[in-house]
């Protein structure tokens, strides 16, 4: 098995950063501090080392540090596999997002060739009990870690849809307009559900057999309209035109995978998650998460960086000890983050510590050892 890790990083006017360094040795990564004091903001640089807006789905001037609005900058050198890469991401001023890998312009969709980060936030914890919508972009992130060209498909969908709800919303009722517009759709559409069905299986696979402390989840797709989760370009397109004047009376698109949604049962229990206790839910969305990693360890050939925001959060002691140990086995660069070191006591000598203590609004990292 191969090696994923970030050797070393550097932030420039990155949110709370006004500079920063850190050395790695591919160990994971305990990052401690009290809240406000910029640890999430270290793990949502990591993310932007992969396609896409970043564990917060921030625009990129909200990433830009405060007062100056200048802009910012991450670098980092990056281990995969084999090869080691140098890699760069940045915004000046108030333009758009720029990447270069080896020195090199490239685009977005290139870092998820080279890296496949996970992620595991705090707002994800109410996942079961929110929208679809937050289910689906859940999904679509791994998808995206298995299949990096998904997030063109999922753009492409979604500008021609956002083309035909225009269409929809003037009343517009000539054929031709819309024909374009539901092939794009439908021919997107299709990629984007065999995807998931493909990354589901995935899933499904990695939890068989895994000797694991957390839960394994029952997975399926629904949909809010007429048509079965897994669609054919040739199913949307029908949909798509059949369904015109339904769509015209509400103005928006009743039809297609932004109708989907994701489920999961508590395998053991058969309970659905979104009734289970909240520990239950962050055990499965844990177990989630470590089946995508064991998945992608056997698909990329390393196993991804994962990036834990507050794991600690509603898992008791032991559970936190199977998480580490877990992690360690697998032989993944986990960054965790937590308000104090007590919580990653379990770990020993297995982890890099790192404080981050924040003053005058400006971030400080120290390394513990």
């Amino acid at each position: 098995m191969g090696k994923l890790s970030i050797r070393e990083i550097k932030l420039s006017h990155f949110r709370s950063h006004k500079a920063a360094r850190l050395e790695t040795d591919g160990r994971p990564i305990a990052i401690y501090g009290p809240n406000g004091a910029g640890k999430t903001n270290i793990l949502e640089a990591v993310s932007l080392l992969s396609p896409g807006r970043g564990l917060r789905r921030a625009s990129v001037d909200e990433m830009s540090r405060a007062p100056e609005r200048l802009g910012w900058k991450i670098t980092a050198t990056l281990e995969s596999l084999s090869e080691v890469h140098e890699l760069a991401t940045w915004v000046e001023g108030e333009g758009a997002r720029q990447v270069e890998i080896d020195g090199k312009t490239a685009p977005q969709l290139a870092l998820g060739r080279l890296a496949r980060v996970v992620w595991l936030v705090p707002m994800m914890d109410r996942l079961w009990l929110e929208g679809a919508a937050d289910r689906r972009r859940f999904l679509d992130r791994m998808v995206m870690s298995f299949i990096p060209a998904h997030a063109d498909a999922t753009l492409t969908y979604e500008k021609a849809m956002r083309a035909r709800n225009r269409l929809l919303k003037d009343s517009v009722r000539d054929a031709s307009w819309y024909a374009a517009l539901e092939g794009q759709m439908a021919e997107a559409g299709g990629v984007i559900s065999a995807n998931r069905v493909e990354v589901l299986e995935r899933l499904r696979a990695a939890q068989e057999g895994a000797e694991t402390a957390f839960p394994a989840a029952e997975l399926s797709l629904s949909s809010a309209d007429a048509l079965p989760p897994e669609q054919t370009a040739e199913t949307l397109r029908e949909a798509f035109a059949s369904g015109r004047n339904r769509d015209m009376a509400a103005g928006r698109t009743l039809t297609g995978p932004h109708r989907a949604d994701l489920h999961a049962v508590y395998a053991a229990k058969g309970v659905e998650a979104k009734l289970c206790s909240t520990g239950e839910q962050k055990a499965l969305l844990v177990s989630l998460i470590l089946a995508n990693a064991r998945a992608l360890a056997q698909d990329f050939g390393a196993p991804p960086i994962l990036l834990l925001d507050e794991v600690a959060a509603h898992l008791d002691a032991d559970r936190r000890a199977a998480l580490y140990d877990e992690i360690c086995a697998l032989g993944a660069q986990a960054w965790m983050t937590g308000t104090g070191p007590e919580l990653f006591e379990s770990l020993g000598n297995r982890t890099n510590f790192l404080e981050v203590t924040e003053q005058d609004g400006v971030s400080n990292l120290e390394e513990v050892t």
